[in-house]
């Protein structure tokens, strides 16, 4: 049925209230019937991915941002919170990834059940932080899939207790798709194997591979901090390279939703050192990749991330 001009517009005014911190969360629409699946609206493309593998031909899956685009950077329209107030559950990680965002899931936590958050799913011993800040916790938790099979099972909890009529389905979706990121998680350390472990040194745009240098045997170096918002000084730049030079590190990477000119200033201030190390590839790192390329999921982006990594440091 349409919305008449009336609701409409009262719709855009909450969500821009709600965007300047002064509206009120609008009333959470009722549970979807048994017949009709849920309405979902996830943040970032991975957790759009996971919520379509767990929540199944029982969940109509949205995610604000698409390819290519940098979470930490995300300001949000008055349409991401319109779909978001109408959504029957809003997925987010949490751990201030989506930097933008923070009073948005603030004002949404007040539906509970229907608002899932990565984070509370994970134990704090899990989860690293920033470099020299204990207190700056580490968003990229998708780099290790043993968290990211805690995700997993957050998202299907979450799916259970909005819908709690396809629970079953859920849960057995959830235990599928964990066999998968299981087959994923030993691709990943067999690929890894191929290189020796003193070569196996990651160099980046930004901070975003801790995670997945902590599970796969990774010496890990991002130009940037955990978040884009900070910028590489001129300082930064010369002491990476001259970190390079010394390692005699061949290759370096830059990142599908990271402008490469870091990587590129990077690149430069070494080889006036005398040293040449090649851009091995983009990797992604803060969303998925598209359909076109064929890595529009968690799984062929990761697989990808890997080939390219252990094929350009070889």
């Amino acid at each position: 049925m349409k919305k008449s001009m009336k609701s409409l517009l009262g719709v855009f005014c909450a969500a821009l209230l709600m965007l300047t911190g002064c509206g009120q969360t609008a009333n959470h629409p009722t549970t979807a019937s048994s017949d009709e699946p849920l309405k979902v609206v996830a943040t970032t493309t991975m957790l759009a991915d996971l919520a379509r593998n767990i929540g199944g031909e029982y969940a109509n899956v949205s995610a604000l941002m698409g390819p290519g685009i940098d979470p930490h950077l995300y300001q949000a329209s008055a349409g991401d919170v319109s779909l978001m107030q109408q959504a029957d559950v809003v997925i987010y990680n949490g751990l201030h990834l989506e930097g933008k965002m923070g009073e948005i899931f603030q004002s949404l936590s007040t539906r509970g059940d229907h608002v899932i958050c990565i984070e509370n799913g994970l134990e704090p011993s899990q989860l690293l932080s920033a470099e020299g800040s204990s207190d700056i916790p580490d968003p990229h938790i998708w780099f290790d899939v043993s968290l990211w099979k805690s995700a997993a099972q957050t998202v299907a909890d979450g799916l259970s207790k909005a819908d709690s009529a396809h629970t079953d389905t859920y849960q057995a979706n959830m235990k599928t798709y964990l066999t998968e990121l299981e087959e994923l998680d030993a691709y990943i350390h067999s690929r890894a194997e191929e290189i020796p472990q003193q070569q196996r040194v990651l160099v980046t745009a930004h901070d975003a591979f801790q995670y997945f240098g902590r599970a796969y045997g990774f010496e890990v170096k991002g130009l940037q901090g955990i978040s884009t918002d900070a910028e590489a000084g001129t300082a930064d730049v010369s002491t990476l390279a001259d970190f390079i030079v010394e390692r005699k590190i061949k290759a370096i990477f830059v990142e599908s939703s990271v402008p490469p000119k870091t990587i590129q200033a990077l690149q430069a201030a070494i080889r006036a050192k005398g040293f040449e190390s090649v851009i091995g590839g983009e990797l992604y790192s803060d969303s998925l990749g598209d359909a076109e390329a064929g890595t529009d999921t968690y799984i062929t982006s990761f697989k990808a991330n890997i080939d390219t990594i252990v094929d350009a440091l070889k």
